[in-house]
């Protein structure tokens, strides 16, 4: 996608900002199995219904679909595995107290290549309620007919 201080991003998840209100954002590694890397540089991934979760003093990314390498020779992991995040011990510890008190969610927002290395980017996120979603889409469409109405008083005036 784009290449920005030796970051290339391979996938977004835009559902994420629609869905969730994120709070704070953290970067984190992601451990890949064999031929996972290979079909991530080819762009393949997908966000649905994944979410980060820490179990037992470590980070686990959940439902994160990354399909098998296509010229593979030896069988592929699961697509859906749960796969291992590279935190901190102070980001984890943090992380899981937020998560248990707060009610709020890890949601992973991209994925991305750093100096080649595969990293993902987790928003602490909380849900935003249906009326939320509705009030954020009113003020976009609001936001897009003012532009609009600037650029035609520009080209008219």
């Amino acid at each position: 996608m784009g290449d920005r201080d030796g970051v290339r991003v391979i996938a977004r998840n835009r559902k994420a900002r629609h869905d969730y209100e994120v709070l704070e954002q953290f970067e984190a590694g992601l451990v890949l199995r064999g031929a996972e890397v290979k079909s991530l540089r080819d762009g393949k991934a997908s966000f649905t219904d994944s979410y980060g979760r820490i179990d037992g003093g470590e980070a686990w990314l959940h439902n994160l679909h990354i399909p098998p390498y296509d010229k593979a020779t030896i069988d592929a992991p699961d697509p859906v595995r749960r796969r291992k995040l590279l935190l901190r011990r102070r980001e984890i510890d943090r992380l899981r107290s937020k998560t248990r008190e707060s009610g709020l969610t890890l949601v992973p927002l991209d994925i991305h290549f750093r100096r080649g290395f595969a990293k993902v980017t987790l928003g602490l996120a909380r849900g935003k309620k249906h009326r939320d979603r509705r009030e954020d889409l009113k003020r976009k469409t609001m936001q897009r007919e003012a532009e609009r109405a600037k650029r035609e008083a520009a080209r008219g005036g």
